[in-house]
């Protein structure tokens, strides 16, 4: 080696410059950014294979390299997508040119891999939700972790959070957020009283407690997992027994039973070595998707229903949406399409068909009755599912084994085959056991954040369905990592999880905040966590809240076959069966909870929709929250709101004289006394109103059941501050 040699190559060495080095800052981002997703595979676009020093000089089909460069100073590559031209930034030709003519060193054994590393349009392996968990330490857990992380964000912005809220704010925003219900007037004035420093923990624990916690978290879950009791389609037949599933979900939720149990008893629960009929109704998870009982293509629609399964449980554990590689590698995240098919393969050839016992395996069959809609394997030994090419079933490509995501390299492990004496194939039980393995950095985030977005209305990734590329990032990562650290170290239990964020301060803001507008010029999507954001109560804890102060809500009513609403017939009209289509259960079962109404696929329930209940075809992590004329309509005209008025003006009705029943209305509806101008207010309408039904005898009556109904269309009953 010459002198000069030596000494540049010694300056290398302690200036950290190599020729590698150089080659992955200045060349690698160029190739993995416009050249691999074409030239590279077993069919490379032109021949040309731009993933290793073989493949790159070997030119293509015209055999020469350089060709390269001159297609790159043309314009000709990267080629345009559509009508619009994309050459490469003159600084990148300046790179590509210049190593290539220092001889195009390419470092020895290095291949490059479009998904090792994220890029301007796609998300690689180190995309920030598939990296480890880095759970942040504190010193002090006063103020709690949750404050300190929201508190730093806002100090270095300049930001200070709202007041807390009043103690009767906080009591209805706990008793709606965690029951699904308003608290009465005289537990609003306990509350309220109570001055003793443990009171609100003690309320949040009390409320925990209660059997109607499961009803309302479970509902949450429900449509993750595209909960209905009928499959679509033309016909839109009963699955039979469904409901115990919804039952199932609502005990696991009052229970606290642990995530990844819960994970596992869904996926697996037939495969657990110590099932039972409740783990085996668990698996109807898997079938709770829409089903077609005569479809046009019959190959292809095994194919349809397997997308479902991999859809919904990449989607409501992982927070991906694998089931866009089903005809390629996926366009936006690091997610192959081998890797569909190994997932896939989870679920292939189960058994969907209701069946006797036998089917469901296991060490004691009798353990499993047979009147439940569950899921299991055919056998141990099922045929290899085969890659479709651009998914189409009549292109079958070849056998992929059984297998998780290449997305998290450290877990990327092969699928032992079921033992001699196995009734299933095992692999939903190996899924499941991925999904919740510690070192997997999705789950944890992905619960946490939804338990996060149900208590604020927004989740700390603010695309609770989506941790890729075209996903949110996470407003505060620090938190989202502490949050699902502790979920892990807690036994996975999202009561602990419940805990620490009720008991924060940044949960008991206040909605207003003094310096509200000058704050929303930079934050008007409260990002920072400055306010409790205020928002209007779901479909379902409108119509139990109307129940409840209307006295005709059967809390004792937990679980059991659900019950059919009262629908009115103009919304049967453009049925072809029409009133067939919908009967009514008995007006004893209407006072149910609304978790409890039979949710048909082809006909929900027009009161629940108009205030977006969502579409139970697909899951769905975040409901859409707007702000129409028929919300306003119905609260208007709905038959079963003005029955729920009457109901509370027939309570108010008991008191002797009509000051003491303008009081006992807003304790029932609003539960507080109403001030001097309601009260006048209130005065006012029930003299014009006696004056309107002058002709009825039970114009007192009528009056006072109008002043009700004013009370439920008001924006107090309405919202949660």
């Amino acid at each position: 080696m010459t002198p000069l040699r030596f000494a540049i190559v010694l300056a290398c060495f302690f200036t950290g410059i190599t020729r590698a080095d150089e080659f992955e800052r200045t060349i690698a981002p160029v190739l993995l950014n416009h050249c691999v997703e074409c030239h590279s595979g077993s069919s490379p676009s032109g021949g040309l294979d731009v993933t290793s020093e073989k493949g790159f000089r070997a030119g293509g089909k015209k055999k020469d390299a350089s060709l390269v460069l001159d297609r790159v100073h043309a314009g000709e590559m990267p080629p345009p997508k559509g009508e619009t031209p994309r050459p490469l930034p003159k600084e990148q030709q300046a790179a590509l040119k210049k190593w290539m003519e220092a001889g195009a060193v390419w470092p020895k054994g290095r291949v490059l891999d479009w998904f090792e590393r994220t890029i301007e349009t796609r998300a690689g392996r180190d995309w920030w939700s598939l990296q480890p968990l880095v759970v942040p330490s504190f010193q002090s857990q006063v103020p709690s972790p949750i404050d300190q992380l929201v508190g730093s964000r806002l100090k270095d912005k300049g930001f200070e959070p709202a007041p807390e809220a009043d103690r009767r704010s906080l009591v209805r925003r706990l008793y709606v957020d965690l029951l699904g219900f308003p608290p009465t007037f005289e537990q609003v004035e306990a509350f309220a009283k109570d001055a003793s420093p443990d009171a609100y923990p003690k309320l949040v624990e009390k409320l925990l407690a209660s059997p109607h916690y499961g009803e309302r978290w479970g509902r949450h879950w429900l449509d993750i997992v595209r909960y209905a009791e009928t499959c679509g389609y033309e016909r839109d037949q009963v699955k039979p027994h469904v409901w115990k599933y919804r039952d199932y979900v609502v005990k696991a939720f009052n229970e606290d039973l642990p995530y990844d149990r819960f994970v596992k008893e869904q996926l697996a629960g037939d495969e657990l070595p110590d099932r039972t009929e409740r783990t085996a109704i668990a698996t109807g998870f898997i079938r709770l998707g829409t089903w077609n009982d005569e479809p046009n293509d019959p190959n292809e629609y095994k194919y349809d229903r397997i997308e479902d399964m991999v859809g919904a449980t990449s989607s409501a554990f992982l927070g991906l949406t694998v089931k866009c590689a089903r005809c390629h590698d996926h366009k936006f995240d690091a997610i192959r399409q081998t890797d569909y098919y190994r997932m896939a393969a989870a679920f292939w050839a189960g058994y969907i068909e209701p069946g006797p016992r036998e089917h469901l395996g296991g060490p004691d069959p009798k353990q499993i009755g047979v009147e439940i809609f569950s899921w299991t394997d055919r056998g141990r030994k099922v045929p290899p599912i085969k890659l479709l090419k651009k998914g189409d079933p009549n292109r079958p490509g070849e056998v992929v084994e059984p297998g998780h995501l290449s997305a998290i390299p450290s877990l990327d492990k092969p699928i032992s085959p079921p033992a001699a004496d196995a009734k299933t194939t095992g692999r939903r039980l190996a899924l499941a056991n991925w999904i919740v393995d510690p070192k997997n950095p999705l789950t944890a985030r992905v619960w946490v954040n939804r338990i996060w977005q149900f208590h604020f209305g927004q989740g700390i990734v603010r695309s609770p369905d989506n941790f890729g590329f075209t996903g949110e990032k996470p407003t505060h990562p620090e938190l989202l990592d502490w949050l699902a650290g502790e979920l892990m170290k807690n036994n996975w239990s999202t009561k602990h999880i419940h805990r620490l964020i009720l008991n924060s301060r940044t949960y008991r803001q206040s909605s207003l905040h003094p310096r509200q507008d000058e704050y929303a010029k930079t934050d008007a999507g409260n990002k920072l966590w400055w306010r409790f954001d205020r928002r209007r109560i779901e479909a379902e804890a409108l119509r139990d809240s109307m129940l409840f102060v209307a006295g005709n809500l059967k809390l004792d009513r937990i679980g059991g076959p659900s019950f059919s609403p009262e629908i009115a017939p103009e919304a049967l009209e453009g049925l072809s069966t029409k009133s067939a289509a919908w009967k009514a259960s008995p007006p004893e079962e209407q006072g149910r909870r609304s978790l409890y109404i039979f949710s048909k696929r082809g006909l929900l329930p027009p009161q629940l929709t108009a205030f977006d209940f969502p579409d139970t075809t697909l899951p769905c992590g975040q409901r859409d929250s707007t702000t129409v004329a028929p919300q306003a309509l119905t609260l208007m005209n709905n038959r079963f709101a003005h029955e729920q008025s009457e109901s509370l003006a027939k309570r108010a009705m008991k008191e002797a004289d009509e000051a003491k029943r303008i009081v006992a209305a807003w304790r029932f509806a609003l539960a507080r006394d109403p001030s001097k101008t309601e009260a006048k207010a209130a005065e006012n309408h029930l003299a014009n109103q006696r004056t309107n039904f002058a002709n009825a005898k039970d114009s007192e009556f009528r009056a006072l059941a109008s002043l009700c109904h004013v009370l439920l269309n008001t924006n107090e009953f309405l919202y949660v501050d």
